[in-house]
């Protein structure tokens, strides 16, 4: 893709996201989502591939479904109370309609479905931008009418995320979808908290941006897409070897590293309001993301490769080192967790 033609994809992603989350009038948010959409449908479907024009194609219908439900459900809101304000969103029915819209548009359970597939079509540095940069949006908007959204509905959708992710993870091969269910899985935690605490949901999905973007740059930079790939990962780049078994680890949530933080303060959070049933059964789900997550620590780290001729020709290979950029996101998003006594909500 020229550089000219990325510049001004990228434009349109930061340009959109700000649109959305800067107004206030369902007319502006649907038009800063439709223009994040189609920012990001030519870098999806820039790879020559079949597989890229088919990831290209789920993403466009199923975001084009969500926006025209998120459309309809601020017209419903508008019919009754007058007003186009995203805050003042008092329709029930409008309020379910966008509950389910903006689930699309995130992946949450049931409407996971195009997540995991679209992510298999995508390059490495696409799926980072839509498991990271593509949430702002909508999380935004939840978090905007937060008081009005159905908490039943909210809890109910979050649970079911946080099994699908775990259940979803276990037959997969393939890193780019692991981390689609591991997406959807910390999407449920993000779901449950947001009627209940919406700062502590804000902070589990920033942290879990902290924690996604160092693990796809080195996943991106070493060439890794598959389990069998990171078996002999250790023999010409360890560091990062190492590093990506840490920051899977503390993605599981495992303590003590980061992510671990947020889970506690969320399951907290659910215990307060008298939903421990509820944070019991979630926590009881993440120990299944926990052994996918083992399961590629143990590949990563535990293994040797047979020693074959094209295992030991990768010793005479140059070593790699992470680059700065990630070094940086790799260290805050494993450290972060010393600071939590200085976060108020």
């Amino acid at each position: 893709m020229p550089l000219y033609s990325t510049l001004a994809f990228y434009t349109g992603l930061v340009t959109s996201t700000t649109i959305v989350m800067s107004s206030h009038h369902w007319l502006a948010i649907w038009a800063g989502l439709e223009l994040n959409t189609l920012s990001i449908i030519p870098m999806i479907s820039s790879p020559k591939h079949p597989r890229a024009t088919e990831a290209a194609t789920k993403y466009f219908l199923t975001q084009s479904i969500a926006s025209a439900l998120l459309l309809f459900s601020g017209t419903m809101n508008a019919w009754q109370t007058g007003q186009w304000d995203s805050t003042q969103l008092n329709n029930k029915y409008a309020c379910t309609t966008m509950t389910i819209a903006l689930s699309m548009k995130l992946g949450a359970a049931p409407f996971h479905f195009w997540l995991p597939e679209v992510l298999q079509g995508s390059t490495m540095k696409t799926s980072l931008l839509i498991l990271t940069w593509q949430k702002i949006a909508p999380i935004t908007l939840l978090y905007t009418t937060a008081p009005h959204l159905p908490p039943q509905m909210m809890l109910a959708i979050g649970a079911l995320s946080v099994l699908v992710g775990g259940l979803g993870g276990l037959n997969q091969t393939q890193l780019r979808k692991i981390l689609a269910y591991s997406s959807i899985s910390n999407l449920g935690w993000t779901m449950s908290a947001i009627t209940l605490a919406p700062n502590i949901a804000i902070l589990n999905i920033i942290i879990y941006i902290l924690l996604s973007t160092p693990t796809l740059l080195l996943l991106t930079s070493t060439s890794t897409k598959t389990l069998k790939d990171t078996t002999i990962m250790w023999t010409t780049k360890p560091t990062a070897s190492a590093l990506l078994a840490l920051l899977l680890l503390s993605t599981g949530g495992l303590p003590p590293f980061t992510g671990f933080l947020p889970k506690l303060l969320i399951m907290n959070e659910l215990s307060t309001q008298n939903l421990t049933p509820l944070g019991t059964l979630m926590a009881m789900a993440s120990l299944i993301n926990l052994m996918y997550y083992l399961r590629i620590v143990y590949l990563t780290s535990m293994t040797t490769p047979p020693t074959t001729v094209t295992a030991t020709m990768k010793w005479r290979l140059k070593q790699y080192q992470p680059s700065t950029l990630i070094a940086t996101f790799t260290t805050i998003a494993l450290l972060a967790a010393p600071v939590a006594p200085t976060i108020t909500f």
